[in-house]
């Protein structure tokens, strides 16, 4: 067991990919040299070389465009986009080709690949480097989606990702690169598509994933001091969701709170909320609820924790749905 921050556990994951398989490569605009904007890429060009390190055009279409060739040969390439908002230029080749080419061939072409996309705010960024586009790509079928919280989580995911067959998009939540936390280097924790119950509780259950699985603990160790028991549980997967984990937990608790920084709009909240309605209606004592971000584009950097969800918000939900039977 060591400790690491999630960049250096990204950062980790990806050099034990590389020295594993030799057709894993690395492609992105200013990952080799700079390594990464987030610097999660520090150092493996100079240890791999420019031939599996590449340093792209400033073209998102392009770099995804390429790694579906590169699928096709044989290949696993880790793309990265520098911003989620950045994401949207490659969208015709992800949606079109990466999602479809595996169907398309009859199974005679894998999609080995991953996009990395880091995600959600909370850096005091600027327009386009806050966003949370992960519905986009989970209501896409043939796409996978994966967001790590821990970096333990971020060790094992990469990795566990890069192996994969199906095309993966590996949401990062930004705000926790800089944050450390024990990982374990000989076993990963679960399987990718596996949710994780970070906190056993009683009385609510409350989902969420990426950014959000930090600020729902610190809502339960307020909740507790109140008297209140929450179950935290984070995703991990946004597609696949692993709706069985959930659901036992809210068969437990009979409560529902959902966690998210995107919009609510026609989101994964929306969508953990509905099918665990349906198939824990006779468990519930309450409606399931939604703490997200507003219906609204992302808002200035000195506004922003008013749209992120807060320990506060967290809370007015919990006691929504604990007083609704009174």
């Amino acid at each position: 067991m060591t400790t690491m921050t999630m960049a250096k556990a990204l950062n980790e994951g990806l050099r034990r990919a590389m020295e594993k398989n030799k057709k894993v490569l690395i492609m992105g605009e200013d990952v080799g040299k700079l390594g990464g904007v987030f610097r999660i890429t520090d150092g493996l060009q100079k240890d791999f070389g420019e031939d599996r390190v590449i340093d792209a055009p400033l073209a998102e279409s392009a770099i995804v465009g390429t790694a579906v060739g590169l699928a096709i040969r044989g290949y696993r390439t880790v793309c990265e986009i520098q911003f989620d908002g950045f994401v949207y230029p490659a969208f015709d080749q992800i949606v079109s080709q990466v999602a479809k080419l595996h169907k398309r061939s009859d199974g005679v072409y894998t999609m080995g690949l991953v996009i990395r996309i880091p995600f959600q705010g909370g850096i005091g960024a600027i327009e386009h480097h806050s966003e949370s586009p992960e519905a986009y790509f989970a209501q896409t079928a043939g796409l996978r989606v994966v967001s790590c919280s821990t970096p333990n989580d971020a060790y094992w995911m990469i990795q566990q990702s890069i192996e994969h067959d199906d095309p993966i998009i590996f949401c990062e939540p930004k705000s926790r690169y800089w944050e450390k936390g024990d990982v374990d280097l000989e076993s990963p924790p679960q399987g990718l598509f596996e949710a994780a119950v970070r906190r056993e509780g009683t009385d609510v259950t409350v989902i969420g994933y990426g950014s959000s699985v930090k600020t729902m603990l610190r809502a339960a160790d307020t909740a507790a001091v109140e008297g209140t028991s929450l179950e935290i549980i984070d995703a991990r997967s946004i597609a696949p969701l692993d709706l069985d984990t959930m659901a036992r937990s809210l068969e437990k608790t009979g409560r529902l709170v959902v966690v998210q920084e995107a919009p609510h709009m026609a989101s994964i909240g929306s969508e953990i909320v509905a099918e665990l309605s349906e198939r824990c209606f006779y468990s519930l004592r309450a409606p399931g609820l939604r703490v997200s971000g507003y219906h609204v584009p992302y808002p200035p950097s000195r506004i922003e924790e008013e749209y992120r969800p807060s320990v506060d918000r967290i809370l007015d939900a919990v006691d929504r749905v604990m007083g609704a039977e009174s």
